[in-house]
């Protein structure tokens, strides 16, 4: 009896344990659902910028001049340093002069044996034309001593051409700089035959400074540029089209440059025009032939769009940036960049202005998710390498042109496509 009174008595108490938990349970409050997560955000403003083309050049110097061997002969010295300038008329080479030294003593000879003959056929002449009043002598024999006379002073004539062009020919071999420049190496030495059957080239002289770069810009975005200029959307530069200069280390070059013109006909094979753009070279700092990259500011846009670089995404379908929008939703938009400003990207499509970016937090949405703007801050932590691993909408087109360019002094340039 003992035990099933004890029995009862655990039944009851499992029971009301049971009961007290139950009853504990339907009070207590359901879990909360966790705050959106916040992020940095820039709000997308229209600012003025000039309209900035960076291009592929080259160096070449405003006039070029080769130097050549205009006589045959035996070069007997280089009078030049190579590499060094040169003066206009000074002497570089030397060619055996002996030969037409001679040539030129033969002709004078023959000038003063012309000249002799024609005393006497003058003087015979003028005998016979009394004579011929008088029947003394026939006329023939006349009219025979006025044409010996005239023939005599064409072979006068004849002889002095034959001294000059001695004269010059013995002068070719002093050969002397055509223009004033940078003289190149010599491409003959001491010793040498030049002229042998051709003009052979010995030097090459170059004048740099100024200096001209020579690059080509794609016709489409020239077009482009045309209609965004006569449809007011792009003013255009007052003053002619400054440009500066970048060398094949990324350094910018001290001076700035001036567009001369540029060609209006399309090369067919590349569908580009050819400008070019000169640029003092006091210090000969810039060598003829060098690769280089222009920056040309053809215009200013007055309603440019700009984002952080750490706010662009990139991936295999393009670019683009993550939007909070008024509803606190996240939304994906594709855009295509022109070149970067900074440490941001100019946006050519895909904004309109007015878009709240994420720059800080991107690892912490999607797109469709919600999340909390907050304003950013310059310095506000690193961004996110995750984020560029954000699968991007199907339609996401467009991306980012080349690398990052200098933060020094970089600008916007119009219409280059990622």
């Amino acid at each position: 009896m003992r035990k099933s009174h004890r029995s009862s008595l655990l039944a009851v108490a499992v029971v009301v344990t049971a009961l007290t938990l139950s009853a504990c349970g339907d009070k207590a409050p359901e879990a909360a659902a966790p705050p959106p997560p916040e992020v940095g955000v820039v709000t997308v403003t229209p600012s003025r910028m000039p309209v900035i083309n960076e291009l592929p050049g080259r160096l070449e110097g405003v006039r070029t001049a080769e130097v050549r061997a205009r006589v045959e002969g035996i070069v007997l010295s280089r009078n030049y340093r190579e590499g060094g300038e040169v003066k206009a008329g000074q002497v570089m080479f030397k060619i055996d002069p002996a030969p037409y030294e001679a040539q030129l003593a033969s002709a004078r000879a023959d000038l003063a044996r012309a000249e002799a003959n024609a005393v006497a056929a003058r003087q015979r002449a003028e005998r016979y034309k009394p004579l011929v009043a008088v029947n003394a002598v026939s006329k023939q024999e006349y009219d025979e001593a006025v044409a010996a006379a005239g023939q005599a002073n064409a072979e006068i004539a004849a002889a002095r051409a034959a001294v000059r062009t001695a004269q010059i020919n013995l002068g070719y071999t002093t050969v002397t700089a055509p223009i004033s420049g940078r003289a190149g190496r010599a491409l003959v030495t001491e010793g040498a035959l030049v002229g042998n059957g051709e003009a052979t080239r010995l030097a090459l002289v170059e004048q740099v400074d100024p200096i001209w770069v020579t690059f080509t810009q794609p016709a489409t975005e020239v077009m482009r540029l045309r209609r965004a200029i006569e449809s007011g959307q792009i003013q255009n530069v007052n003053g002619g089209a400054r440009v500066r200069l970048f060398l094949d280390d990324g350094t910018e070059y001290s001076e700035t440059g001036r567009l001369l013109f540029s060609d209006m006909t399309v090369d067919p094979t590349t569908g580009a025009i050819t400008l070019r753009a000169q640029f003092p070279n006091k210090n000969r700092e810039l060598l003829s032939g060098t690769f280089v990259r222009v920056r040309v500011e053809q215009g200013i846009d007055e309603n440019a769009l700009t984002v952080p670089q750490r706010a662009l995404i990139r991936n295999a379908k393009g670019a683009m940036v993550m939007v909070v929008g008024a509803d606190g939703k996240v939304g994906a938009v594709p855009v295509k960049t022109g070149m970067a400003i900074g440490d941001r990207w100019l946006i050519t499509e895909g904004l309109k202005g007015g878009e709240q970016v994420i720059v800080e937090g991107l690892q912490k949405v999607q797109p469709g998710g919600v999340a909390k703007a907050v304003p950013f801050q310059q310095g506000q932590g690193a961004s996110a390498p995750a984020a560029q691993g954000i699968a991007a909408p199907a339609a996401a087109q467009g991306g980012a042109s080349g690398a990052a360019a200098p933060a020094s002094g970089a600008q916007a340039q119009q219409g280059q496509k990622g």
